[in-house]
């Protein structure tokens, strides 16, 4: 019998999402299930983030059947890369994660640190990624800029020198026995179309985000099938 890969999704506002959302994670879930392959979603946190609670209490999924297992998750509304280095270890070593798909880093640029201080930290966050398992695999989302980059040239600049420092961190520290992708941010994704704000993903983005991470484990791994859009 084969043995589960098990996922743990990494992420920030638009990977934990909010009361009503489906969630990309959602979306992956379908993914991997159509695959007829055996796996497992791991992560210490289930919910999603309520705005007028203003904390990560809501189980309001869009779709009520999304099962508890699958809902499973480590993100958090106004977290980045900043916050997750410091637990990555720890949730790794606690939920045996095989596959870590991260996406990170736009509130790190936005509220807390320069490009060069966020890379450095996404960096912290793939050494205690494999402190906890020396064979762990990432895939790593760059950061797509939100409408604030369109007014906010300084912000702007700072998102695509991330990118490229995260770059050369993938190139620099992937290796046969820890691989890490850089998925390629969605050539399509506009974040007036497929966001509900400018930031935060809507149905479509949602589609996008999920499909980033699984063509990136497709192509390159030969892991699944690319993804298929399903409603």
């Amino acid at each position: 019998m084969m043995t589960p890969m098990r996922f743990l999704f990494v992420g920030d506002s638009m990977t934990i999402g909010r009361a009503g959302d489906y969630s990309w994670r959602y979306r992956m879930w379908q993914h991997l299930t159509s695959l007829g392959e055996p796996y497992e979603i791991v992560g210490p946190r289930t919910t999603l983030y309520d705005t007028e609670a203003n904390a990560p209490v809501s189980t309001a999924y869009a779709d009520p059947s999304f099962p508890a297992e699958a809902r499973r998750h480590l993100a958090g509304w106004g977290e980045g890369w900043l916050h997750m280095a410091p637990v990555i270890g720890e949730t790794v070593a606690a939920h045996r994660a095989d596959i870590i798909l991260a996406s990170l880093g736009l509130i790190d640029l936005g509220f807390y640190t320069s490009s060069d201080q966020t890379a450095a930290n996404a960096r912290e966050f793939i050494a205690q990624a494999r402190l906890a398992d020396p064979h762990v695999r990432m895939v790593l989302l760059p950061v797509i800029p939100n409408v604030r980059a369109e007014s906010d040239a300084p912000f702007a600049a700072e998102c695509d020198r991330f990118n490229v420092l995260l770059a050369k961190a993938v190139a620099d520290l992937d290796t046969p026995a820890s691989p890490i992708l850089l998925a390629s941010r969605p050539p399509s994704y506009d974040v007036h179309r497929d966001t509900y704000d400018g930031t935060h993903p809507g149905p479509t983005g949602e589609h996008k985000l999920a499909a980033a991470f699984a063509d990136a484990m497709h192509q390159a791994w030969g892991l699944g099938r690319p993804y298929r859009a399903t409603a």
